[in-house]
């Protein structure tokens, strides 16, 4: 597996509680869904590479 990198993020609370919730209801950590919410968004702008696109 990639090493993966850290970086700062700063939500506002009603969006960071729509994430928890959102993370929850799919049985995924809350960073988990922001990674699942990334990919989704770079894969559909065809951001990704293609060996990146699972």
């Amino acid at each position: 597996m990639p090493k993966k990198k850290t970086f700062v993020l700063r939500i506002n609370p009603e969006m960071m509680e729509a994430v928890e919730k959102w993370a929850a209801d799919d049985f995924r950590s809350i960073n988990g869904q922001l990674e699942w919410i990334i990919h989704k968004a770079l894969k559909d702008a065809k951001r990704l590479k293609k060996n990146n696109e699972e």
